[in-house]
């Protein structure tokens, strides 16, 4: 369930990983803020863009068909370097560092700016769900009970600031290939979101229709 440790080659895989891609998502992101918060005059933006065109031609020299998918090193660590709420390549990602517990918890601590706006000032709504939902999946990961979203239901008790947050999510119970999950998000005055998901494990990973006893 938890990933198996990475030998010397993997680490330094992965360091250059991050050093290089993850890197240039970051720099990407503070681009994305560049955009939505620049003043400078449009002759420069117009200028700034032409360059940007060149640097994306630069990368679509050489890409892969579709999207990133998910692969694994050779010690299993599984790498979702696309997804939208942690994916290292992906500048759309914050991108959230979380940390599994064992009993079935997962949090976060992280950063939103501006390019995750909904009401001014304030985060998305959508934004602050797809983040739950995430936690919730890796919680119920975490705890063993790995599975799909089947319903996510979120409630805002008040408008989220962005800023820096914190998410959490634990498992509420098990119930066969079900697993409820429950969590919120939260900045230094308290609980801005809830959420409750159920999370289903997918026919193709059951054994004889039920849950398997563990999964590696």
């Amino acid at each position: 369930m938890f990933d198996t440790p990475e030998d010397p080659s993997e680490v330094e895989e992965s360091e250059r990983e991050h050093a290089v891609r993850g890197d240039l998502a970051a720099s990407t992101r503070l681009l994305v803020d560049a955009v939505i918060r620049s003043t400078v005059a449009e002759a420069e933006l117009v200028a700034v863009r032409a360059e940007i065109d060149q640097l994306v031609a630069r990368l679509q020299a050489s890409q892969m068909d579709g999207s990133y998918g998910v692969n694994r090193s050779g010690s299993g660590t599984v790498r979702a370097q696309g997804n939208a709420v942690i994916g290292l390549r992906n500048a759309v990602a914050p991108p959230l560092v979380i940390t599994q517990e064992p009993e079935g918890r997962a949090w976060a601590e992280f950063h939103l700016g501006a390019a995750y706006e909904g009401p001014p000032g304030l985060v998305h709504g959508g934004v602050s769900a797809l983040i739950l939902d995430q936690l919730a999946g890796e919680a119920a990961a975490a705890g063993g009970s790995p599975g799909m979203t089947g319903t996510l239901t979120v409630r805002y008790r008040r408008g989220t600031p962005l800023g820096d947050l914190r998410g959490e999510c634990w498992i509420e119970k098990v119930d066969g290939v079900k697993t409820t999950v429950k969590g919120h998000l939260q900045d230094a005055e308290g609980v801005t979101v809830e959420a409750e998901g159920i999370f289903i494990l997918p026919r193709w990973a059951r054994v004889d229709g039920e849950r398997p006893e563990r999964f590696e």
